[in-house]
């Protein structure tokens, strides 16, 4: 250990307490900020404690670490900061930060953080000019990586919202030689399968709605089985090409359309449409594209029937939505080859921006490590 370090217990350094009940009828809305397990998520006109202040999810959202400037009221779903013992509470937040709670949740249901479970582990602590001098360093590091992280973030947004609004483009700036047609007038459709499933590998897999994923039907590694004989299974045996529309889930969720393009022996879940393609005028990738777009998701969710959490849309709705497409299949296949190369680059950049804001998570796990073993 660094000269200067102490090793104690963390309810020495900080000693937790449970937050304050505050129902909200007896809210009354003001200046302080109330502060939940997910942050700050409502205010009041009366404080419990004295800021600055260090506040953490006791229960529901664990492991979250929330620094509060001013006097505040914590409430009863976190743990508070109740003695710093002269410690830096900016110091203490970053300690907090790097002690990772979330190991300590316990409950099968909503996962609790106890503080009896945290007050006697062991932490490395400095004298207080050297916290200081930790806390500035830090800062100054983790403003500029969450400056560095809101730009990548910002990018990986620009490079999906060029692709989509590309796509848009495509079928909103149409010009002559495109048709107008209701999709059941070139498809057929087809629900799923509805049997139950199994995790132990019995039977055939089957995809069901988190399976569709950016135009593609994606085997996870965590795919579920239906236990059926050959001759029921080759009703909903999916084959290459086939394109599958998720008709039930949430808004934003229903309406996700893939296209099947794996080998081996898979079947489809009765959230999910099959559209059977009449190949002589319309290619499968060009409706999975046309399908996918912004234009088509809006007009189709419209029509769905809602429910408190779910959006539902039959197969009736989805064949009289309209489509539109060029006569000519070569046409189609331009302007499939053209958002094929598009899409390639999206997902190239996406991967770059991905990798760099992984590499930042990284780099503020290593500071925080330097920073308590007295390397920073």
């Amino acid at each position: 250990m660094k000269v200067g370090w102490q090793t104690k217990k963390l309810r020495d350094v900080a000693t937790l307490q449970r937050g304050f009940d505050l129902p909200t009828q007896d809210r009354v809305s003001g200046k302080i900020p109330l502060v939940s397990s997910s942050g700050v998520s409502d205010t009041h006109n009366t404080s419990a404690v004295r800021g600055p202040g260090v506040v953490t999810g006791r229960s529901g959202s664990i492991g979250n670490v929330f620094f509060i400037e001013q006097d505040f009221w914590p409430l009863n779903t976190v743990l508070y900061v109740k003695d710093f013992h002269g410690n830096d509470p900016r110091f203490v937040f970053h300690l907090l930060k790097k002690f990772d709670l979330k190991r300590f949740a316990s409950g099968a249901g909503v996962p609790t953080l106890n503080r009896n479970f945290v007050h006697d582990e062991l932490v490395n602590i400095p004298p207080l000019s050297e916290q200081q001098r930790l806390v500035g360093k830090l800062d100054e590091a983790f403003d500029g990586i969450a400056t560095a992280k809101a730009n990548a973030e910002k990018n990986l947004q620009n490079a999906r919202a060029l692709f989509e609004s590309h796509l848009q483009a495509v079928f909103t700036q149409r010009g002559k030689g495109w048709v107008e047609k209701r999709l059941g007038d070139v498809a057929k459709t087809q629900y799923g399968l509805s049997k139950s499933m199994n995790e132990e590998g019995k039977g055939f897999k089957i995809f069901r709605m988190g399976e569709v994923q950016d135009g593609r039907l994606i085997d996870t590694g965590l795919m579920k089985f239906v236990d059926i004989d050959r001759t029921e299974f080759e009703k909903y045996k999916l084959r290459v090409g086939d394109v599958l529309f998720n008709r039930t889930n949430s808004f934003e969720l229903v309406g996700k359309t893939g296209i099947f393009n794996l080998s081996g022996d898979y079947c489809f879940a009765s959230y999910l449409v099959r559209v059977l393609l009449n190949q002589k005028v319309m290619l499968l990738d060009f409706l999975n594209y046309f399908m996918n777009s912004e234009m088509f998701q809006m007009s189709v969710k419209q029509k769905a029937s809602k429910s408190i959490n779910q959006a539902n849309i039959n197969a009736t709705i989805l064949s009289n939505e309209m489509v539109w497409f060029p006569e000519s299949l070569d046409i189609q296949r331009s302007i499939v080859s053209k958002l094929d190369a598009l899409r390639k680059e999206t997902q190239r950049l996406e991967s770059i921006y991905q990798q760099k804001l992984a590499a930042l998570d990284d780099l503020k796990k290593s500071l925080l490590h330097q920073a308590f073993s007295g390397q920073l």
